[in-house]
């Protein structure tokens, strides 16, 4: 191929519709190759369909119908797997002859399989088979015996190649390739045959037998054709003599002797390959010798056991065996035995048996012996077992376990429960060990539900080991029922049924059902036929539900211990609708705009419409009349109606009443109201008003109120304006007396200014005219200037005050007098004493410190305080209790005559 590379190969012309096979050329089978082919020229490769197929075997082309698209020049590539090289043969024209078209014609295989492959096991088997033909040919496969294709079986390259991965003997058999198309069909056949190479079953390996002994190699392999056996000895073939036997690749030897050491080979072999196993063969001669495996220095058993002493010492050949107690020589009796194995047993022990056992063991190369300690000790009983008990959630009990046993013994208690050790470190919160060293009473704590089943009470020793068990029953109240249905529902009840929950060993006495809706305040208990239903009833009828609501229900169980969680809500149902059979409550109304009648309600909550098309029918008549007026409000959150009609009297009486209805019908009206409609304003103003100057910042408007027939409604009061000299009336301010009240203080006036008033009356339709005006001048201010020099004496509970005169400027009102004011210094309230002089007694009880200021006083309103004065209690002061102080004036003889004078000048 190489050498041919530059080469044009000769050009092969056929007719279209022809079959063609283009030639690879002889390519060296050097490793793993693959084939393919290029159209005209690289990397444009021939792509294999049902009409173009390259043979992996041959590594030619097959055109199974040539087409005018195939003519050009083909190149065969061959890839070798090993060196992962290509090589590229000379092309090759292909060409069409233009002597016409080839007719239609049979299948002919040009691709096909030997008659007979043998298949190794484990291998991947490919098998080809291609066909020319006009119609191109449909390929197919099968087995001869029918058996159907296994799923690791596949078809490749448009059915042109079979793969068979893994080949196993039920894999073997007659295959054909069915190639068909209109004209007829051919059939290839080819028997895959399958065979393995042996394989080891079984090895030899290294071993160390005593003289005298016998050996046994078993050696075996598998294989088809089944392997045959051979032995070699250090390379030797092995001769089958008297001692030496070979069946069926097992090597026998009997009675040993030193010569048979050596390497040995077991040879597996047939058609298909040969199997190597190899191994050492030692054959020992020694004196007995107990260091590699030594007989146990002591032995610890109780009364009544059977006890077992070894006697293995390495020897070769196998050593004879025979025991003493002590310096006695044992022999066999109906409690000693001598074991074939060397060993020595001896049953139903007593305390007499303890002491010092001797194995002597010899063969014809020497003797050897060993020594076992034997102990006997009393048995381990429990005295006080753990015993059934039943208890409830949250008790404490001790489940008792107390033993006897020999006390040369170390002994340790363990517990398990349902089978599984207790952990008193992790669950120390409930399981506690409590008791002496011959006890392991066992202390559970707020026993729960998870704390039932079986406990078992394990006492070990060196020597042995007894437990006993115990079952422990938790009663704690009911779990949750299951499987809560609604069987049956209407308006007002609903047939409830559930299956029973866990009783937790208590069985169940009550069952109550809960009810929720969306309109609920969480869960309620329902009402129920019968009301108290018993542990073994597990259906209900609950009633005195609201129609058309969407309702749940759950369950809870109850027994002696309590009542249980409760069950899983059902699913929601909704009651069926029914006539409404609450009227609205509250039934009000009046106010309103003239010509109105206003009638208010509390509107039905949802829960109690009943139904959809829920509305109100609103029903109305004068007073003194039989003919009611009746409206509907479709709206069933509505709270109110409004009727208009110009002949409606103001603040006229009206008998209301509100209904119900629904899709279902008319429910009940509420009782009869009157309700009044709307008034109009009042008609007239009032009449008499007067202002009345008070102080520098406040005036007085009284009235006559209007009378009862002109106000028209019910009267809610007054509205007072008022403006000043330099205001306009338009802005001037408001100010409200409520109800009857026939004047009203009006403050925070500006001083020495003429004030214009007017007044009308109000109700809830609106107000009336204003009255006539009148006007009143605010009072000059009080003087700014304070009362100064103010001084104070004290004798024993009576306080002496002065102070200087205050003179009003001209455009400040004339002083009439002084206020004194006082108040302990833990006081909020504050006294008040007036006077027209410039000196003040005051009568006071000393058990704190006192406030003092004083103020002038003029019809404009008091002017400016004093600075305050504190007066300190004194612990000589008498104290006269908690009366009220006697005041009492004095004149400025009298204070100039007191005894005892204390003078401050207080500026505080």
């Amino acid at each position: 191929l190489e050498s041919s590379r530059t080469k044009m190969r000769s050009a092969v012309s056929v007719r279209e519709g022809q079959g063609v096979v283009l030639l690879c050329g002889p390519a060296p089978r050097a490793g793993e190759l693959s084939f393919a082919w290029i159209f005209n020229e690289y990397p444009s490769f021939v792509q294999e369909d049902s009409r173009r197929f390259v043979s992996q075997e041959t590594g030619h082309l097959y055109i199974a119908k040539v087409e005018p698209s195939d003519v050009g020049n083909y190149t065969c590539v061959v890839t070798s797997s090993v060196t992962n090289s290509q090589v590229l043969g000379s092309p090759t024209p292909l060409v069409l002859r233009t002597d016409g078209v080839m007719g239609e014609y049979e299948p002919k295989i040009e691709v096909q399989f030997p008659e007979t492959l043998p298949a190794a096991k484990g291998s991947t088997v490919r098998l080809e088979c291609f066909a020319l033909g006009n119609p191109v040919p449909q390929i197919n496969w099968r087995r001869t015996d029918g058996l159907p294709f296994p799923s690791k079986i596949k078809l490749r390259k448009s059915n042109g190649m079979i793969e068979i991965p893994n080949f196993q003997q039920e894999d073997a058999g007659l295959y054909e390739c069915i190639t068909e198309n209109s004209r007829g069909k051919n059939i290839a056949r080819g028997r895959l045959t399958y065979y393995a190479k042996p394989h080891w079953i079984q090895t030899i390996k290294d071993v160390e037998v005593a003289v005298e002994d016998t050996l046994y190699w078993d050696c075996r392999a598998s294989g088809k054709p089944k392997p045959s056996y051979r032995w070699l000895k250090n390379g030797d073939q092995l001769s089958i003599e008297g001692r030496i036997q070979i069946e069926n690749g097992a090597l026998t030897i009997s009675n040993l002797n030193l010569t048979d050491s050596g390497r040995y080979q077991c040879i597996a072999e047939n058609k298909h390959g040969v199997i190597y196993s190899s191994a050492e063969l030692r054959v020992v001669a020694s004196a007995p010798d107990f260091s590699k495996n030594p007989m146990k220095k002591l032995i610890q058993v109780q009364i009544g056991s059977t006890v077992d002493f070894e006697c293995k010492p390495k020897a070769s050949p196998k050593a004879k065996c025979s025991w003493k107690k002590g310096g006695e020589q044992l022999h066999e009796n109906e409690r000693i035995t001598l074991l074939k194995d060397g060993g020595l047993r001896i049953a139903n022990v007593t305390k007499v048996d303890a002491g010092t056992y001797t194995c002597l063991a010899a063969n014809q190369f020497g003797t050897a012996s060993g020594s076992t300690n034997l102990i006997v000790t009393e048995p381990t009983r429990i005295t006080l077992a753990p015993s059934n008990m039943d208890v409830t959630v949250g008790e404490s009990v001790v489940l008792p376990c107390q033993v006897q046993h020999d006390p040369i013994l170390d002994i340790t208690f363990t517990w398990y429960f349902n089978g599984t050790l207790t952990d008193f470190k992790r669950d120390a919160s409930h399981f506690e060990k409590v008791g002496g060293s011959a006890s392991g009473d066992l202390m559970i704590r707020n026993i729960q539900l998870k704390h039932s089943g079986k406990y078992v009470c394990m006492v070990k020793t060196e020597v042995d080991s007894v437990a006993s068990a115990a079952d422990l029953i938790v009663r704690g109240s009911p779990g949750p029922p299951e499987h809560v249905r609604v069987d049956e529902i209407t308006d007002t009840t609903a047939q409830i049924s559930w299956q029973e929950g866990t009783d937790n060993h208590s069985p169940v006495t009550t069952y109550t059902i809960q009810a929720r809706t969306p309109f609920s305040v969480g869960w309620q208990r329902a009402t129920t036929v019968p009301d108290v239903i018993d542990g073994k009833t597990f259906t209900t009828t609950v009633v005195d539900l609201n129609p058309w609501v969407e309702y749940e229900f759950r369950v809870v169980a109850t027994n002696k211990i309590g009542g249980g969680e409760p069950s899983l809500p059902s699913e929601k149902v909704r009651t069926e609708e029914a006539v409404p059979e609450i009227p609205p409550s509250e039934v009000s109304g009046g106010g309103g705009s003239r010509s109105e009648l206003v009638i208010t309600w509390d509107p039905i909550p949802e829960e109690l419409q009943n139904g959809e098309g829920f509305g109100y029918v609103v029903a109305f008549r004068p007073s003194g009349t039989t003919t009611w007026i009746q409206t509907v409000v479709t709206s069933p959150d509505t709270p109110k109606y409004v009727f208009r009609n110009e002949s409606i009297l103001p603040f006229s009486p009206y008998e209301v009443k509100v209904g119900v209805y629904n899709n279902k019908g008319e429910g009940p009206f509420s009782s009869v109201t009157t309700v009044f409609s709307a008034e109009e304003e009042p008609s007239v103003a009032p009449s008499g008003v007067a202002a009345t100057s008070l102080s520098s910042s406040a005036i007085e408007v009284s009235w006559a109120p209007i009378p009862w027939k002109m106000s028209n409604g019910r009267l809610l009061g007054y509205e007072v304006r008022y403006w000043n000299n330099g205001q306009k009336e338009e802005s001037s301010n408001r100010v409200k007396a409520a109800g009857n009240e026939t004047s009203i203080r009006i403050t925070g006036l500006r001083s020495n200014l003429a004030y214009y008033t007017a007044v009308r009356a109000y109700n809830s339709a609106g107000a009336g005219p204003f009255s006539a005006g009148g006007n009143a001048t605010t009072k000059k201010p009080p003087p700014s200037q304070p009362p100064g020099n103010v001084v104070w004496n004290v004798t024993d509970s009576r306080v002496i005050l002065s102070w200087e005169e205050v003179t009003a400027m001209g455009n400040e009102s004339e002083v009439t007098g002084y206020k004194v004011l006082y108040r302990t210094s833990s006081q909020s309230s504050v006294n008040v004493l007036s006077t027209e002089q410039t000196t003040a007694e005051l009568w006071l009880q000393f058990h704190d410190d006192y406030i003092i200021e004083v103020k002038a006083t003029t019809e404009g309103g008091d002017g400016t305080s004093s600075e305050q004065i504190l007066i300190p209690r004194l612990a000589s002061m008498d104290a006269r209790g908690s009366g009220p102080p006697v005041l009492n004036i004095f004149s400025v003889s009298s204070f100039l005559a007191t005894v005892f004078s204390l003078t401050l000048n207080s500026v505080l």
